[in-house]
């Protein structure tokens, strides 16, 4: 792990620690919890797992605890961020994150065995960390608009052209709160919001599949600094109403704010919200499971046991309550059985310390030779 001095109070380091790895390791459980019954109703979970659903990890993959795609893009995108800021601190240029994360997609478009029609990616694109794990080189039911969408691709950063509002593009951008969070600007938030929307519609076109892209990220970026759920919506309903186009994202949401505020049943709820298989509806049953839940094993198991997409809920919901909650409040054994475990933490540690990497393209120190070579700048 990349380590470098940061001059923050300990504690407060150390509460955001447990919070950004909470977020990105609760959302690789909810993940690996849903993946099993991504495609059952729930009829078919509870037949099989009892009337309280899935519970625990489960086989697929060839084994329990395996991540989805929606976790290898959700790395991918931490890492073309933090690649994004390497190259601007090294070249003393602007970041230019859009492009610089389409990159990172198109190598994990390499990983599901795809390839992009325009030969995007050249031999120097293969570098870096993330592209060198083996363990992420395996198709996990990855979304047909993310993959179609970057095949055909045709320039780094170009928004996609499709009319897609499926959740692949917001379950993916958990890290764009996290690394907004570590923004001393003052309008880090709308920069989250604007950037949580410019990555998710590099896959998914319709405005609803990236303005939920843009609510998410909001509401990890308040999350991670101990805000609460409920503030932290607010200010992403706000952002959002700037936007056109956005009374689909806002009606989701805000139902899912009424529905937790009654005593409707859980299954019930949910069932209002949506199966998730879209984005505002993927979002809305996170956002429900995590202003519902008792703890985070409450919530993120309501996230997972509906009839629908249940690892993007499971994920969505599992990084809201990750940032809510922190680390600590995951059970032990999913985490210790989770695959990528290290991984995960390391990226999210990553984010949470990239602004005090002291580099520049005159530094040519052991650290960052390293990091040139973690996350080259291209």
């Amino acid at each position: 792990m990349l380590t470098a001095p940061l001059s923050e109070n300990l504690s407060d380091l150390n509460t955001l620690r447990l919070r950004f790895r909470g977020c990105l390791l609760g959302g690789a459980v909810g993940d690996a919890l849903g993946g099993p019954v991504e495609f059952l109703s729930l009829p078919e979970i509870t037949a099989r797992f009892g009337a309280q659903g899935i519970t625990d990890y489960e086989a697929a993959w060839g084994g329990k605890g395996k991540i989805t795609d929606d976790t290898q893009m959700t790395l991918f995108t931490a890492e073309g961020l933090l690649r994004g800021w390497v190259r601007g601190a090294m070249r003393g240029i602007a970041p230019a994150f859009t492009g610089t994360t389409a990159h990172a997609y198109q190598r994990w478009l390499l990983t599901q065995g795809e390839h992009n029609r325009h030969g995007l990616l050249k031999g120097f694109s293969l570098s870096g960390w993330l592209i060198q794990q083996q363990a992420l080189y395996s198709a996990r039911a990855p979304g047909v608009t993310c993959l179609s969408a970057l095949r055909e691709m045709k320039r780094f950063g170009e928004p996609a052209s499709n009319n897609s509002k499926g959740c692949g593009g917001v379950m993916r951008v958990a890290p764009v709160g996290l690394f907004y969070a570590r923004n001393q600007e003052t309008d880090a938030v709308r920069q989250a919001f604007d950037m949580g929307c410019r990555l998710a519609a590099l896959t998914h076109g319709h405005p609803t599949g990236w303005l939920t892209g843009g609510v998410l990220a909001v509401l990890v970026f308040h999350l991670a600094q101990g805000e609460t759920l409920h503030a932290a919506a607010d200010s992403a309903i706000a952002l959002l109403k700037t936007q056109p186009a956005h009374e689909e994202t806002l009606h989701a949401i805000e139902l899912a704010q009424h529905l937790a505020q009654t005593p409707t049943p859980s299954h019930e709820a949910i069932a209002k919200l949506g199966e998730g298989w879209v984005a505002e509806e993927a979002l809305a049953i996170a956002v429900y499971c995590a202003l519902a839940a008792r703890s985070f094993e409450h919530g993120v198991l309501m996230a997972v046991n509906h009839s629908g997409d249940s690892d993007s809920t499971g994920a969505i919901a599992g990084n809201l309550l990750g940032a809510m909650y922190g680390v600590t409040a995951i059970r032990t054994a999913w985490l210790e059985n989770l695959e990528l475990n290290s991984m995960i933490q390391e990226i999210a540690d990553d984010l949470l310390e990239y602004k005090a990497w002291e580099i520049s393209d005159y530094t040519f120190t052991p650290f960052t030779q390293a990091l040139l070579k973690k996350y080259p700048g291209d």
